[in-house]
């Protein structure tokens, strides 16, 4: 070959090189993009949640936008494993119970600082526990909060609690207080500042539009990898489930079942439920509303609902049905008790045969696709069985309202939380459980008597918990005030360049250790 010949003939071979050196960068850039990603410092994670905050709400774990400013946010005094009960250190780094239970001492870390540079010491841990008992702020667990008559601060990194009796779910209690700020607490309930000592600060919210967060270089858990966390408020889930797609959000919360399951399939995009953190679907009922009054009625509700078509066609099979409040890893789960109403309706028209019922209004967050069709289902198992029942939409914020304030006409649907916590924290504390005051009117010695002597064990499990734990579900089940469809999950929809993402048994997600890739 001639000397021309001879350079083409290298540049063809340099051009192969460098081509097959470019997809192999590629190959690598892809693979990085997998679950052995390095963590890399820097970006702003873009999160999409379909409800707006909802400020006075912050202790009431009341909606996503309230669960995630938390868990940016906000420290707690310990962590529970998400598929135990056993609390780990976090603020508090040990502790000690004496007295049988009604004295604990807790010591703090010395080195967790409030996003405004200052220190926190035992004085803010006493300021956090006893706001969280004023009923202004609706704390679901005020009741357990209310028995602590004392707190003693013998030092700033030491904190001595005096309870007026054992309870059995105190460390669901310290789980769960968001140690906030005393010098900016008045500004919570605005929602103008949120100040507390998790990894990242808030900077802004515009209602109905947006929330900013950056990240804090103080955290005493480490620094977090990324700069910020920006979170857009889309109500519509197919606009949500769409920003997801596009990648104009990288995290999204409140997408729909079945959007889900068909965005699992899409490249770039992963499904994750928050396995530990159940949720629990359940009917509600308004126990003084006309015809709602007498069990046997109540009892054929249950028995009309067609549980396991509501898992299967509207969660896509993510969770399973329950008649008794308690996911399976509960320490109150009872198999035989739990399979007490099975979806049978000539039980429920024998229940019913010399009964005659006004039209009952059926409430339900009226944006919200899941319970929408929840209550579709639900409207036409009641008609199956002999009951009109009306579809009520409202709005979210409304909704919360009667919930809390125990106003709705008749029936509802909805999910609630805190059966994967300590079995007495339901029937003391939870909006529609509390045996003092639920949004079902419902109340009975029996049931307070039962509730009361499985909160006041001391302990969560072991024999004499687990016969309390029994007594308690019969009560339920005999009651019928609630009546349960079944546990689910909520599903978190994300792209695959977003990792380290955890969450705890609040549903509150961390991005302490999140990273893009």
């Amino acid at each position: 070959m001639n000397a021309r010949q001879t350079l083409k003939a290298l540049a063809a071979v340099l051009l192969l090189v460098a081509a097959t050196a470019c997809q192999s960068a590629v190959d690598a850039e892809t693979s990085s993009a997998g679950a052995s990603a390095a963590p890399k410092q820097g970006g702003v994670a873009e999160l999409g949640v379909n409800l707006d905050l909802v400020p006075a709400n912050l202790f009431t774990n009341s909606n996503v936008s309230i669960t995630t400013v938390v868990g940016l946010v906000y420290d707690t005094l310990v962590r529970y494993d998400n598929k135990s009960l056993d609390p780990k250190p976090r603020v508090a780094t040990e502790w000690q119970q004496t007295d049988g239970g009604k004295t604990v001492t807790l010591k703090l870390r010395t080195d967790v600082k409030y996003h405004t540079g200052r220190t926190l010491t035992s004085a803010d841990v006493k300021f956090s526990l006893t706001s969280y008992a004023d009923p202004k702020w609706n704390g679901q667990l005020a009741s357990t909060a209310k028995t602590i008559s004392t707190i003693d601060t013998p030092a700033p990194d030491q904190v001595v609690l005096h309870l007026a009796h054992p309870v059995s779910n105190l460390f669901d209690l310290l789980d769960t207080v968001p140690l906030i700020d005393s010098e900016t607490a008045a500004d919570i309930g605005t929602g103008k500042k949120f100040v507390g000592t998790g990894p990242f600060k808030f900077d802004s919210w515009r209602p109905n539009t947006d929330l900013t967060f950056s990240h804090n270089t103080d955290y005493w858990g480490g620094a977090p990898y990324l700069d910020g966390v920006h979170v857009r408020v889309i109500p519509d889930v197919q606009s949500l489930a769409a920003a997801v797609k596009s990648g104009q959000v990288q995290l999204a919360r409140g997408v729909g079942y079945r959007d889900a399951q068909t965005l699992s399939s899409a490249p770039g995009i992963k499904v994750e439920s928050l396995e530990g953190a159940e949720l629990q679907a359940y009917v509600g009922i308004n126990v003084t509303a006309p015809g709602l009054d007498d069990p046997t009625v109540r009892q054929a509700i249950a028995y009309a609902l067609d549980k396991q078509r509501i898992i299967t066609e509207v969660f896509r099979d993510q969770g399973y049905p329950v008649s008794l409040p308690w996911p399976k890893t509960s320490p109150a789960y009872d198999q035989d008790l739990d399979s007490r109403y099975r979806h049978d309706v000539a039980k429920a028209k024998q229940l019913l045969a010399d009964k005659q019922l006004p039209e009952i209004p059926l409430s339900y967050v009226g944006n919200d696709q899941v319970f929408t069709a929840i209550a579709q289902i639900i409207q036409n198992n009641l008609a199956e069985a002999g009951i009109t029942v009306k579809l009520t939409p409202v709005d979210s914020t409304q909704f919360v309202k009667q919930l809390i304030g125990a106003q709705f006409p008749g029936l509802w649907t909805t999910s609630h939380s805190w059966a994967q916590f300590s079995p007495a924290t339901l029937t003391v504390s939870a909006y529609p459980f509390n045996a003092h005051r639920n949004s079902s009117h419902f109340t009975s010695p029996a049931y307070t008597t039962a509730a009361e002597d499985a909160w006041q064990l001391g302990t969560a499990t072991g024999p004499q918990a687990t016969a309390a734990y029994k007594e308690l579900s019969n009560q339920l089940l005999d009651a019928t005030f609630l009546a349960e469809i079944g546990v689910t999950y909520e599903q978190i929809v994300h792209r695959d360049n977003l990792h380290g993402v955890t969450w705890n048994k609040r549903r509150e997600l961390d991005f302490g250790k999140a990273y893009l890739a």
